[in-house]
C-alpha cells in the first residue's frame, strides 16, 4: 500500500521521519506566479513509483523526485538552534526530473515535489490530481490539490539579484576547454537556469575572478578580455566579452558586475591576468603583484580607457557595477581606499557593488553600493539610498535567513518578506556553482562531498547541481528561494493598490513584535497564513 501525505513546498521529507505537515491542500495565486508543492509518500513494500498528474493545472505543471543528498558538515558546532537537524546523514535537496519511475525501498518516504506555473487567468477551479502508481504491483494512490486563481499580475522583479555565477566550475566538471564552443553552449544552458530563478545581476569574469582563492594559489583562466602587450602598450580584445554580453540578455540576464580587479580580503594584490606578448601566452599580473604597483596602475589605466567606450558601444555600461575587493576588513581600509580612489577616476560612472558589513567603511565614501550581511544590516538602514543585503557561511546565528540543508525552508523563504519591508534594492549570494574546495585547491563531486571540502555547511557553496548535457539541476533551496523573491513582488503589488503603511500592516497582522531579519515566527503555517491574507487584500483592492 502507497501512504501519502500532501505538503507545502516548506516541508523537507527525510527519508527516516514520517512527514509532520498537516495537510497541505492548495493555495490561491497571483498570474504569474510559480506555485510549488509535495506529496510525500512510503510504501509498505519495495517500490517503483511512477507519477501522474491530471487536472486542470496539470499541463502547466513540473514535476520532480526529491532526492537526499550527503552532508558530513550540517553546520557549526556554534549555530543557533533554528535547524531541522544538526548531525551528518543524507538532507532532501536535489530536485531530479520525474519523467522516470523512483526506486522506494519499504518504509521510505520520499517526496514528488510539483511547480505549478499560472501565466493566464482559467475558468473554473485550477486543480492538479497527482496519482502515484507502483509499477511492481499495480497499487495506485491519489491525491488532490486546488488552487484559487487572484486576478492580478505578479508584477516585474524589481529586485537586482545575483548569486555568483562560476564559469570556470563548469569547464572543470564537464571537463571542456574555457570558451570552447562546448563550454559556451553549457554556459548558455546555465545562464538561463539562473535567469529563470530570479538571478537578473551576473558575475562577469573579465578576469579570472579572484575569490576564494588561496594566498598563492589559482583558479583556472576564465578571462573575457583578450590581452597582447607590444613595446608596454596594451591590446585589448573585448570579443569574448561582447559575445557574453549578448549571451546573458538573450538568457533574461538585465545586469552585470564586473569582476573584482583586486584580490580578495584586503584588494593587495592583483587578480591573475594573462597576455599574449611577443606572440607567447603569460601571466602577467597575479599574486606576485602588489595592487599598488605602478605597472599594474599603467594597465588598469589603458583598461579603463579601451573598456569604457566599448561598454558605452554595447550599450550596457549603464547596467554594469564594478567589483573593487570582496569583503574588506576596517583594518584593510588605507590600502582598500587607495584602490576605490583609482577605480574611481579610470572608470568615471561605474558605480562601485562590494559585500561590505563595516558601516565605518562605507561612510567614508569609497562604495556606492556597499552589500551588508543580513547580520549586520541594521546598522545600514537609513544610512544609505539603495540597501542590499547577502549572506553566507557566517551567517548561521541570531535566527537570520539563510539556506543550509539543515535549515528549515521558512527561513530561506522569510527572506521575501524581509527585502520588502526594508525596501532592499539587491541580494548577492556568493555561490550559485561552487563545486570546488574551499580556496579553489581542487574539484569536487556535488553530489557526494557539498561542503566544499568540509568547510562551509551543505548548501552554503551551490544552489545547483550539474546534471548531464551540461543541463542545471535544481535544489529545492533555489526554488524556495525563488518563492522569496514571489512573496517580495506580491508585497509590492499590495503597495501599489493601498501604499507601504495599509502593506505593512497586512503582512505583520498578529504579530507580537514587528518583522525583522532576526525576529519572525518559526512557523510554516504562518507564512502561509501570511501569504494569503497578501493575496485577499490584493484581491479586494484590485475590485476598488
Amino acid at each position: 500500500m502507497i501512504h501519502t501525505r500532501q505538503c507545502s513546498s516548506l516541508e523537507k521529507i527525510f527519508s527516516d521521519e514520517a512527514p509532520r505537515c498537516e495537510g497541505f491542500l492548495g493555495a490561491s495565486v497571483l498570474l504569474g506566479e510559480r506555485a510549488s508543492f509535495q506529496l510525500a509518500f512510503c510504501s509498505d513494500g519495495d517500490a517503483r513509483v511512477s507519477a501522474m498528474l491530471s487536472g486542470s493545472g496539470a499541463p502547466d505543471c513540473q514535476c520532480f523526485w526529491v532526492e537526499e543528498v550527503p552532508s558530513s558538515l550540517p553546520c557549526f558546532t556554534d549555530s543557533d538552534d533554528y535547524f531541522l537537524r544538526r548531525t551528518p546523514g543524507y538532507y532532501p535537496d536535489l530536485l531530479r526530473p520525474a519523467d522516470a519511475p523512483c526506486e522506494v525501498p519499504a518504509g521510505v518516504w520520499r517526496s514528488l515535489w510539483v511547480t505549478l506555473c499560472v501565466e493566464e487567468l482559467l475558468e473554473g477551479p485550477l486543480t492538479v490530481r497527482v496519482t502515484l502508481r507502483n509499477e511492481k504491483n499495480g497499487e495506485s494512490a491519489t491525491a488532490a490539490f486546488r488552487f484559487t486563481q487572484i486576478p492580478s499580475r505578479l508584477p516585474k522583479q524589481t529586485l537586482l539579484c545575483t548569486h555568483w555565477f562560476h564559469a570556470d566550475c563548469l569547464a572543470t566538471y564537464y571537463d571542456v576547454p574555457v570558451f570552447s564552443e562546448a563550454h559556451w553552449a553549457i554556459l548558455e544552458r546555465y545562464i538561463r537556469c539562473a535567469a529563470e530563478q530570479g538571478i537578473n545581476l551576473l558575475l562577469t569574469p573579465l578576469f579570472t575572478p579572484p575569490l576564494d582563492t588561496a594566498v598563492g594559489g589559482e583558479r583556472p583562466t576564465v578571462q573575457l578580455c583578450a590581452v597582447s602587450r607590444k613595446n608596454n602598450k596594451y591590446y585589448f580584445d573585448f570579443s569574448r566579452l561582447d559575445r557574453w554580453f549578448r549571451l546573458c540578455r538573450a538568457c533574461g540576464i538585465e545586469r552585470f558586475e564586473l569582476s573584482p580587479l583586486f584580490t580578495q580580503w584586503g584588494a593587495r594584490f592583483a587578480p591573475k591576468i594573462m597576455a599574449t606578448v611577443e606572440g607567447k601566452p603569460c601571466r602577467l599580473f597575479g599574486w606576485e603583484t602588489d595592487a599598488d604597483s605602478e605597472d599594474y596602475t599603467d594597465f588598469l589605466t589603458q583598461l579603463a580607457a579601451a573598456l569604457l567606450p566599448f561598454l558605452e558601444q554595447a550599450g550596457v555600461k549603464e547596467l554594469c557595477y564594478l567589483h573593487v575587493s570582496d569583503e574588506p576588513s576596517e583594518e584593510d581600509l588605507e590600502v582598500y581606499a587607495r584602490r576605490c580612489a583609482l577605480l574611481r577616476r579610470i572608470f568615471p560612472g561605474l558605480p562601485t557593488l562590494d559585500a561590505l558589513s563595516s558601516l565605518a567603511i562605507y561612510k567614508t565614501g569609497l562604495v556606492e553600493c556597499p552589500v551588508p550581511a543580513n547580520s549586520h544590516i541594521e546598522a545600514f538602514v537609513g544610512e544609505v539610498s539603495q540597501l542590499w543585503t547577502y549572506y553566507c557561511c557566517g551567517q548561521h546565528k541570531d535566527y537570520v535567513s539563510n539556506r543550509f540543508f539543515a535549515m528549515p525552508s521558512l527561513r530561506n523563504r522569510v527572506l521575501g518578506f524581509q527585502l520588502w519591508k526594508y525596501r532592499c534594492t539587491g541580494f548577492l549570494h556568493w555561490g550559485f556553482n561552487f563545486w570546488y574546495a574551499r580556496f579553489s585547491t581542487r574539484a569536487l563531486d556535488p553530489f557526494t562531498e557539498t561542503d566544499a571540502g568540509g568547510s562551509f555547511p551543505s548548501g552554503d557553496a551551490f544552489q545547483v547541481y550539474p546534471g548531464a548535457d551540461g543541463v542545471a539541476l535544481l535544489s529545492l533551496r533555489l526554488r524556495v528561494f525563488y518563492e522569496a523573491l514571489q512573496d517580495q513582488r506580491a508585497l509590492q503589488r499590495l503597495e501599489e493598490l493601498t501604499g507601504y503603511d495599509a502593506t505593512l500592516a497586512v503582512l505583520e497582522e498578529g504579530l507580537e513584535t514587528p518583522l525583522t531579519f532576526k525576529e519572525y515566527p518559526h512557523s510554516e503555517a504562518w507564512l502561509l497564513t501570511a501569504r494569503e491574507r497578501i493575496n485577499a487584500a490584493i484581491l479586494l483592492a484590485s475590485r476598488g
